[in-house]
Order: C-alpha cells, then structure tokens, then sequence
C-alpha cells in the first residue's frame, strides 16, 4: 500500500514525516543485537511481498504483513518499514521520496497499534491454536484497515473532492488484500506459537 509522489498536500507530508521520524527514532532506540535478526528478516519480507503490486488510482495494492510485523516487533516495525519503503523506491520506483513519511506512517503506525492491542493476551493464547490464529486474523484487520484509514484520511486532507471516488477505490481494492493477508498473519501466528514460542517473549 503506498501513496503516490504529487498527491498529498504540504501540511499531511510535513505533519506525516515528524510523526514517522518519531516512530522510526523510538525504534531505533528498542532495537537491540537480540532483535536485530528479527528485524532485518522482516524488513526482508516486507520488502519482497511489497514488490507485487497492483497499481489503484493514486496508490498501490499489496501483500503487507504490517500487523504480523507489529504483533511480532512493536516499535522496531516503524525502522523496519521505513527501511524496505526506501529500497523499494530506490529499486523499484514504489510510491517515491517525497510521500516516503506518509507510507511509514500509514504502515508503521497501524504495526504498533496491533502490537499493544493484541500482545496482552499472547502468553495465554499459545496452547490454543484457534486462538493463536484468531491473533493473526485480528493483527491482519488491525493492521491493513488502521493503513487504509490513515491513507484515505490523508487523501482526504488535500481538500480535492476529485479524490473521493479514488478513496473509496483505494478502500475496497484492500478487501481482498485483507482476505489472503489474514489467512498468511494467522499461519504465521499459530505456527510460531506451536514451533517456537520463545519468539512471543516480551
């Protein structure tokens, strides 16, 4: 899910880049040489799903993991983000430099929700592989739909009402988004949980 270079208005892309700066400092400052492999595998992962995209309107489709990446890293997902956002754009050309604080922070923000909203009730999920993979549906929907509230709600603040039937556009095409991005979180989720639970470790 990225924005596109020329869309946003000056106040969202400024307001967009403190925020993201922010959250990629506050995780920078977790990142610890116990988490790095965790965050560079991921980084990896969000990179690749990332580079099989579906061009919408002003924006773009894909496979995005952010809510699994924040169930799993927390802040960290804000680095993590930020670092495959800007290879993308430098190999790919994918959403672009100038709007590269607002997809952060559209991705990175909703990451941090799912991982204070969902981590709670981890350790007394992990004999349960309903309710490991139930996390993974909800960290998917937290993930995907806090992105796509914060991407329309940034479209919206450029005042053009030609935009609005590209944000309801750009809105539904992360229905089946959603659909193959929960059934991934919710394996991942329930397979970790059975496997190796020592990666849910706080």
């Amino acid at each position: 899910m990225h924005l596109a270079d020329g869309v946003l208005g000056l106040p969202t892309l400024v307001g967009s880049t403190i925020l993201a700066t922010a959250g990629v400092a506050i995780g920078l400052r977790k990142l610890t040489p116990r988490s790095l492999p965790s965050a560079a595998l991921f980084a990896a992962v969000f990179f690749i799903v990332g580079t099989i995209h579906i061009p919408i309107g002003v924006g773009s489709v894909h496979l995005i993991l952010n809510g699994l990446i924040g169930l799993l890293l927390g802040w960290l997902a804000f680095p993590v983000i930020f670092v495959a956002l800007v290879l993308q754009a430098l190999l790919f050309s994918f959403g672009g430099f100038a709007v590269l604080g607002a997809n952060t922070l559209l991705l990175a923000a909703p990451a941090v929700a799912t991982h204070f909203a969902l981590r709670p009730f981890i350790e007394s999920s992990l004999k349960s592989q309903r309710k490991l993979m139930s996390l993974g549906l909800l960290a998917a929907t937290i993930g995907i739909g806090g992105a796509a509230i914060i991407a329309v709600t940034m479209l919206w603040s450029t005042g053009q009402q030609a935009l609005l039937n590209l944000m309801v556009l750009f809105g539904v095409a992360q229905i089946p988004v959603w659909i193959i991005d929960a059934a991934v979180s919710a394996l991942v989720v329930a397979t970790l949980g059975r496997n190796l639970p020592q990666v849910f470790a706080k």
